[in-house]
């Protein structure tokens, strides 16, 4: 997965994602690898008040530039909560891969986590749209 630079999130976000993680956990022994990543990454987060968020800092509902460094491609996706996942508006789920594995990095960040054919390295290039940074701290 990522390495182990300082994350940031939100202490709303925080309470949410849990209840999430607690609630696949109830469904399955010991959950998917996805959700034993996320926990792992919501217990090393750094957790602040929605208003103190850095506002270069991927949150819950934000729209991000990446660039997969392998293949020279950008992408625009919106994290999303798992209900509101839809690849066809380029909503990812932070129960994806790449939807855990960029919450809460910064911009210029490099994330990596391994996929079937090796690793998958993306540099976040650009929060185009973050809750907190407009003033809506309760998305």
């Amino acid at each position: 997965m990522s390495d182990k630079r300082s994350i940031y999130i939100t202490k709303f976000d925080l309470e949410r994602l849990k209840k999430i993680v607690t609630i696949a956990n109830e469904f399955t022994y010991k959950g998917p690898v996805y959700i034993q990543n996320l926990k792992k990454e919501l217990v090393r987060a750094k957790v602040v008040e929605s208003k103190n968020i850095p506002g270069n800092t991927v949150t819950m509902n934000s729209t991000v530039r990446l660039k997969d460094l392998d293949r020279k491609e950008d992408m625009v996706y919106t994290l999303v909560f798992p209900e509101d996942a839809d690849p066809d508006e380029e909503k990812i789920s932070i129960m994806s891969p790449v939807g855990t594995a960029i919450l809460g990095y910064s911009v210029g960040d490099i994330v990596e986590w391994p996929v079937p054919a090796g690793i998958c390295r993306i540099r976040i290039e650009e929060i185009i749209y973050q809750p907190e940074r407009s003033g809506n701290f309760n998305l």
